[in-house]
């Protein structure tokens, strides 16, 4: 099975886009170059078949391998537990944003979990590990920005301390979602926050600046914001 699903993959490899997308992703040089709508596609084949069996055996000796099992994960149907084993046994396998954030974006069944998906995250939160965390924080911006839980997601991301570059990115990206979302209690938070470092928090007052729905006076409001 494995080999004939690698054969096909190479099939749908396209070498212009593995230059593409070999440019985005740094340190990965173990790209065919498959885009991924149509990883996606083979994806949601894949889960209407007998996806555990897929997992069982999966190989990662190229990007879309490890890809195309996260995005099975996403589409597989099954109940909450059994997909968070499968979760957790894939989280170790990420060593890039790519694949950190489409797995992450493709967990649908974290909003109708959110308190079970919740409780699972912390730990990743509190990890030692660049994409440990950064699979937390997405997940955080992706299915927790929201009334009921904006004061802990703040709380949350204040306690990272990481000076990975893609940690920093996740935790400023998270910023700007809040911020995008619930803007007063993020605003006080930025306002009043002096855990997060310069970088970190100068990168998420850009990312707001740069979100279409702010308004003028807001942008230049936020801009004044910096620490020099």
């Amino acid at each position: 099975m494995e080999n004939a699903l690698r054969n096909r993959l190479m099939e749908m490899a396209e070498e212009d886009y593995r230059r593409f997308a070999s440019s985005l992703i740094p340190n990965i040089d173990n790209l065919l170059g498959v885009r991924l709508p149509a990883l996606r596609k083979l994806a949601m084949t894949m889960a209407k078949g007998d996806w555990r069996a897929y997992l069982a055996e999966a190989k990662d000796d190229y990007f879309e391998e490890t890809m195309l099992q996260g995005m099975v994960i996403g589409y597989a149907r099954a109940d909450v537990e059994e997909l968070l084993r499968h979760v957790a046994a894939f989280v170790p396998k990420i060593d890039n944003w790519s694949v950190c954030d489409s797995f992450c974006l493709g967990l649908k069944f974290a909003r109708e979990n959110q308190r079970r998906v919740w409780d699972f995250i912390q730990p990743y939160l509190a990890s030692g590990s660049e994409y440990e965390i950064r699979f937390g924080v997405v997940m955080l911006l992706e299915y927790f920005v929201d009334e009921e839980h904006i004061d802990r997601v703040l709380e949350l991301l204040d306690r990272i301390d990481h000076e990975a570059y893609y940690v920093r990115m996740a935790v400023a990206w998270a910023l700007s979602i809040c911020f995008s979302k619930l803007p007063e209690p993020t605003l006080r938070y930025l306002r009043g926050s002096h855990s997060i470092d310069k970088f970190t928090y100068n990168k998420a007052l850009q990312k707001i600046t740069e979100l279409s729905r702010i308004d003028p006076d807001t942008k230049a409001m936020i801009r004044g914001m910096r620490r020099q």
